[in-house]
């Protein structure tokens, strides 16, 4: 990976590469050469701590551009970068750092290290802490390390040059944690060829230069953040913004306007409800106003979703719609956004329909951490539910039961210290996904279930879960849902509710200001969710349809272990965490409350 950021700081010299918040809407700007430089440094700096090729190297902190300097520098270095979920709790952190067999962590600071030193107790870890910010007694920072390298570059001028000739295009190059969706968190093993093989499809697939920019805010532990927002920009000289937090990310759509956006379908969803519940607000014109255009949007998405030709009449009251409400919604996220992307878990076809609708369609794609990112939507022709094409070099089959299988050269080397594991889904040169798919007849690929999270009722009846959850997407008072009826004779459902968008409800002036759980026992909050089942139901097979729902006092959490860092649920752990509930929905009466 090195040579990429080379060949950048080479070709975009002093152009912008990263821009690192620092307060008061201020940033700190880093060129390609500097950062370049900076890599270069981290990496001389690292092997003079005796830290060489393979050896593991873990990095403990937000997004940030120190993260990225790090992360590259460990690369450059010949080692292997390992990033942690810090949002996971702090003593499963503690158990990865073990098992990965770290020899240096860098961290983001002083509190973060004192907290890891904390869980991890007697024996203590056996590394060498940096801080990317700050300083600590028994750390060495960021700048020492970048000043020993400096210092190890002026005593021998070919020093990083005899390291960088060390690496193979066949060494590991990323250590990833896995995000444990549906199975206890794996560690797997990326080289450097594969990562490139990645980066090579970028100009392929997207139309992006220095011209564009893009805000990083996903955690850099996931592959879709790593690739697609630190890596690809690379070999592209596409610059980033680090958002500050994600209380402000809002904002600071507003003020940087990006043109390139990969976000979870959790912050669509978000945005999209709160747009619903804003026009809730709005007099019955305007209502009236909002949902014929959205209305009409869709339908001419539709169209030439399938090709087919928009009618001079759409056109015009198209363009009524565009300056009346679509480019007041695109305003909130800056404006500019040519490319807004979805991705790290699958977008609800609803919801992909109404964003075509306003003029700007997401665009999804696919990947996962043994294989790399696989496919994506054309830019110039996504279907809304689709996870797009094949990207160049990949080869996509089904097994006999539907699972998707993917042969490229972006596909891992195995999981660290498990080849049980890795021969159970590296087989022939394929990866079993363990996803179900289906192709149209224009070779577009449909995610339609988890292999492992497939629901055969009591009388045989097959069920995936995940098309009827997705489904729910689109109804703005529910937040999060979870299926049940393995084995079972009916589906139920678990529900969490918007609680912004229950607020909003009529009949809901006393509960107003009260805790989540009591805003979500309401009787207009149970009503409108019922509605919301009901709507969902007239979509499904009789034997699809959910008989009983149960309205939960809170929302999955990542702190309970219910959610991976990327907001994808953990199915077994909600149904742990809420056994007694499961319970109570096969027993007694069969309405839904």
């Amino acid at each position: 990976m090195y040579a990429v950021l080379e060949k950048a700081a080479q070709t975009y010299g002093d152009l912008p590469a990263l821009h690192q918040p620092i307060g008061k809407g201020k940033y700190q700007t880093y060129s390609w050469a500097e950062y370049h430089r900076a890599v270069q440094e981290i990496a001389c700096g690292l092997r003079r701590l005796g830290i060489g090729r393979g050896d593991v190297v873990a990095i403990h902190a937000e997004t940030r551009a120190e993260f990225y300097l790090a992360d590259l520098g460990i690369m450059a270095n010949g080692s292997i970068a390992a990033a942690l979920y810090t949002t996971y709790p702090v003593l499963d952190q503690i158990k990865n750092l073990r098992a990965s067999d770290a020899r240096a962590v860098f961290v983001e600071d002083a509190k973060s290290m004192h907290a890891l030193l904390e869980a991890a107790g007697q024996p203590a870890l056996p590394v060498q802490w940096i801080l990317l910010t700050g300083q600590a007694e028994g750390a060495l920072t960021l700048d020492g390390l970048r000043a020993n390298g400096r210092e190890a570059l002026a005593g021998d001028p070919r020093f990083f040059e005899r390291i960088h000739a060390e690496v193979r295009p066949e060494d590991d190059a990323i250590l990833y944690l896995t995000s444990g969706a549906t199975g206890e968190p794996k560690m797997g093993l990326t080289t450097h060829a594969a990562l490139i093989a990645n980066v090579d499809m970028g100009p392929i697939a997207l139309d992006l230069t220095p011209n564009d920019c893009t805000i990083g805010f996903l955690p850099s532990a996931h592959i879709a953040q790593r690739v697609v927002i630190e890596l690809l920009p690379i070999g592209m000289g596409v610059p980033v913004w680090f958002s500050e937090s994600l209380a402000k990310l809002p904002g600071e759509m507003k003020n940087i306007r990006p043109t390139f956006l990969l976000a979870p379908p959790r912050v669509w969803e978000r945005i999209f409800a709160s747009i619903n519940a804003e026009v809730k607000k709005k007099s019955a014109v305007a209502r009236k106003l909002f949902h014929g255009a959205v209305g009409l949007g869709s339908e001419v998405a539709r169209l030439r979703e399938e090709g087919k030709p928009v009618p001079q009449w759409m056109r015009n009251t198209l363009k009524i719609a565009e300056r009346l409400v679509f480019s007041k919604i695109r305003t909130r996220l800056g404006g500019r956004l040519r490319i807004a992307a979805s991705g790290a878990a699958p977008l609800g076809k609803e919801l992909g329909r109404f964003y075509a609708a306003i003029g700007m369609p997401l665009i999804e794609g696919y990947g996962l951490t043994e294989g790399g990112v696989l496919t994506l939507n054309p830019l110039d022709r996504p279907k809304s539910g689709s996870i797009g094409v094949t990207l160049p070099g990949v080869e996509l089959r089904l097994a006999e039961d539907g699972e998707l299988l993917v042969k490229s050269a972006t596909l891992f080397s195995g999981y660290y210290k498990d080849p049980a594991s890795t021969a159970a889904v590296l087989r022939d040169g394929w990866l079993y996904t363990g996803d179900i798919a289906e192709f149209d007849s224009e070779k577009y690929v449909y995610i339609t279930g988890r292999k492992k999270e497939l629901i055969v009722s009591s009388n045989g009846k097959k069920i995936y879960p995940s098309r009827i959850e997705g489904l729910f997407k689109a109804e703005p008072i529910v937040n999060q849902i979870v299926l049940i009826g393995d084995r079972l004779p009916f589906v139920t459902a678990l529900v969490t509710v918007n609680v912004s968008t229950a607020e909003g409800l009529k009949g809901m002036e006393p509960f107003k200001g009260r805790r989540p759980g009591e805003v979500a026992g309401a009787p207009p909050v149970l009503t409108e969710v019922q509605k919301a089942v009901a709507r969902v139901n007239k979509q499904l097979a009789p034997f699809e349809q959910i008989r009983k729902f149960r309205v939960l006092e809170r929302d999955f959490s990542i702190e309970t272990g219910e959610l991976t860092p990327t907001m994808k649920v953990r199915r077994n752990r909600v149904l742990e965490n809420h056994r007694e509930v499961v319970s109570e929905l096969y027993m007694g009466k069969e309405e839904s409350q």
